[in-house]
């Protein structure tokens, strides 16, 4: 571990290197100068129960503009990752306006399944670095409680009698974990000690503080049990299961009988509420504003893969990803994976030969919670986070999406 470890230094010590590219400062980088993130909650029995997308957006929106303490007209583009809202971009709109955004900034919504917050990321810096706009927020916000990703009839039979993948991308997402699971021998019992692992580190984490500059508190309300509104402030993800064990989750009973004897509700990502965002602008600009720079926005890409496998999506993003820049896993100090369910996180552990101690080093989705839209942008906000208490530079973030595909973004902490 030092050894690689003091390789990575002088690689990025030597003129020239890739490291060095990367971490060179330029005017015209995509910078972040603002990444947070609301308390992720319990779909349906949390605390953002009775909250709606709308109002969710809003109040992120409302935090990121009293945070940065920059003029709002400023922003021209406000892109949303979101799933399983059809009405998402009406929303966000409704959203910005009233969190104080005039209406000279743009706003939609985009649908990359689990990796729509990152896919919202990519498109700002995209629009940035081509001179569409100057400054941008890339968010992603869920509501589980009210929505999901849950087909509500078949596809065409014109459509899935060519192709048995395309028949492929009907099946749910708990039957392509039982596929991962059968497919390349992972076991119930990796899968429980993965799991464990996840929420051991986010209590840790919770319990240490550290979630605590990446979350803003927000204030919404619940229909208590005699339906009246109350009133309440969350600040903690709610997800988080103290003194969970391998032997513990060992017996809840499986979610899935009929795909498979692997996949359970505590292996797996748990359904969530919540929401995070990110502030995009080049350097000179933020020079310009005063903003703190956070860090650097290298690139991203996406990668694909067959449908009933689709959770193993980073061991196809991941590689394409680092070749791109010239990189290896070596030269990653931080590395989130979404935790989609356990079999995909293990397997993607063990095919990429990731290094425990860099992947979710705060526990992933399993133990916070995988609200679809916005876990893209939550694990920058995240990891950034954890690259700023640790000292640590260079961040990889990726995930799977539904289809069949997976995503990697790349970022330098400089904070």
């Amino acid at each position: 571990m030092a050894v690689e470890r003091l390789g990575s230094i002088l690689k990025h010590l030597s003129p020239g290197s890739p490291l060095n590219t990367i971490t060179s400062k330029n005017a015209d980088d995509v910078v972040i100068t603002l990444a947070i993130r609301t308390p992720l909650a319990k779909a349906r029995k949390g605390g953002f129960r009775d909250t709606s997308l709308e109002y969710l957006a809003y109040a992120i929106l409302k935090e990121v503009k009293e945070r940065s303490n920059m003029d709002p007209a400023l922003v021209e583009d406000i892109a949303m990752g979101n799933v399983s809202d059809a009405k998402a971009a009406y929303k966000l709109r409704a959203a910005a306006l009233a969190a104080g955004f005039p209406n000279t900034a743009g706003a939609y919504s985009i649908n990359r399944f689990c990796s729509s917050g990152l896919k919202a990321t990519a498109d700002i810096a995209a629009a940035i670095t081509t001179g569409s706009i100057e400054v941008g927020i890339a968010m992603g916000a869920e509501s589980m409680s009210i929505g999901g990703d849950a087909l509500e009839k078949p596809f065409d039979e014109e459509v899935t009698k060519h192709s048995q993948e395309a028949l492929d991308c009907m099946q749910p997402m708990g039957w392509t974990s039982e596929n991962v699971s059968r497919d390349f021998g992972i076991t119930r019992e990796e899968m429980d000690a993965y799991a464990a692992e996840s929420f051991q580190r986010a209590e840790r984490a919770q319990n240490a503080g550290l979630y605590d500059d990446e979350i803003a508190p927000i204030k919404t309300r619940v229909k208590n049990a005699n339906g009246d509104w109350e009133d309440i402030v969350l600040t903690k993800d709610e997800g988080i299961r103290p003194g969970t064990t391998a032997e513990s989750l060992a017996k809840i009973r499986v979610a899935f009988p009929q795909w498979g004897p692997t996949t359970t509700g505590g292996n797996a990502s748990q359904v969530t509420d919540g929401a995070a965002a990110l502030l995009l602008m080049k350097r000179s600009t933020a020079i310009k504003l005063g903003q703190p720079i956070l860090a650097k926005y290298v690139g991203s890409t996406v990668a694909g893969l067959p449908p009933r496998i689709m959770g193993i999506g980073p061991t196809v993003a991941i590689p394409k990803l680092l070749a791109q820049h010239g990189l290896t896993l070596a030269d990653i100090d931080v590395v989130e994976v979404n935790e989609a369910f356990a079999s995909m996180a293990v397997y993607c552990k063990n095919n990429l030969g990731l290094d425990p101690a860099k992947m979710n080093p705060r526990g992933g989705a399993i133990a916070l919670g995988h609200p679809l839209g916005a876990t893209g942008a939550r694990q920058v906000v995240t990891g950034l986070s954890e690259c700023r208490r640790s000292g640590k530079k260079i961040l990889l973030t990726s995930m799977c999406i539904g289809t069949g595909m997976g995503m990697a973004g790349l970022f330098v902490n400089e904070a």
